[in-house]
């Protein structure tokens, strides 16, 4: 049975992912702070799909834990999902350099420190996929939202240079950049519903593109040609707009 790991699986688009990939024959390691929380996703996979996932303890801002926690696995996954992030609070994290930090290190440094672990694990053995869950944010800096979407530029980047390091070895690398997403992380925003993807929707895309290997997707595609308008502003003129 192929096994896959999800970071951060404590997220509506974890469990969304868990649900696709267990009804699809993969056992499921289910890893995030607190692992406790992750029971009712544990029973449900159980009753739905007939498997028992591993509940893992796992720290994004651990770094000094990933080791350890990589090589305690039960079993070393075929697919790695690299799920966690923190959207955060913009204008507080312009000011408290605590809430920066964190905005930055759950999502590009405590990503990087566990990718680098898994890539060259899978180095080593000769195959596995990693898909790392980036943004839309991250390809240009906007008041509303730059720190957030400087981590997710910086991973969009590192993603991109693994891909490339990883495809000489036989290792896929997807990057997934899913847009507006129905989670508990964006609840307390305004979304257009036309604009905004529901968790299933993006775990439906994720598989697809795994097993296509795909190399980037956006989740919802008018995302990529909306991005590139975005990019195509004229610097004098951007930087005057309330984006």
């Amino acid at each position: 049975m192929p096994s896959l790991l999800l970071l951060g699986a404590t997220s509506d688009m974890a469990a969304a992912l868990a649900r696709k990939f267990a009804s699809t024959g993969h056992d499921v390691q289910l890893a995030a702070r607190n692992a406790h929380r992750l029971e009712p996703l544990r029973s449900d996979l159980s009753i739905r799909y007939g498997i028992t996932p591993t509940l893992l303890e796992f720290d994004a801002r651990g770094f000094d834990s990933h080791d350890a926690f990589w090589e305690a696995l039960p079993v070393k996954p075929d697919i790695t999902i690299c799920v966690f992030g923190y959207l955060g609070e913009e204008t507080r994290g312009e000011s408290d350099w605590a809430e920066c930090r964190n905005i930055l290190e759950v999502n590009y440094t405590g990503a990087i420190s566990i990718l680098n672990i898994i890539a060259n694990d899978y180095i080593a053995r000769g195959k596995g996929t990693i898909v790392g869950i980036s943004s839309v944010a991250g390809e240009r800096g906007r008041q509303s939202n730059y720190l957030y979407g400087s981590a997710k530029a910086g991973f969009t980047a590192y993603l991109s240079g693994l891909r490339n390091r990883l495809f000489h070895k036989g290792i896929h690398v997807l990057t997934v950049k899913p847009g507006f997403v129905y989670t508990r992380m964006t609840e307390d925003l305004t979304l257009s519903p036309l604009l905004t993807a529901t968790p299933e929707g993006v775990a439906a895309a994720i598989h697809k593109a795994v097993e296509k290997k795909k190399n980037v997707i956006y989740v919802k595609w008018f995302w990529r040609w909306i991005m590139l308008i975005i990019k195509c502003i004229p610097e004098p003129m951007f930087k005057k707009l309330k984006l």
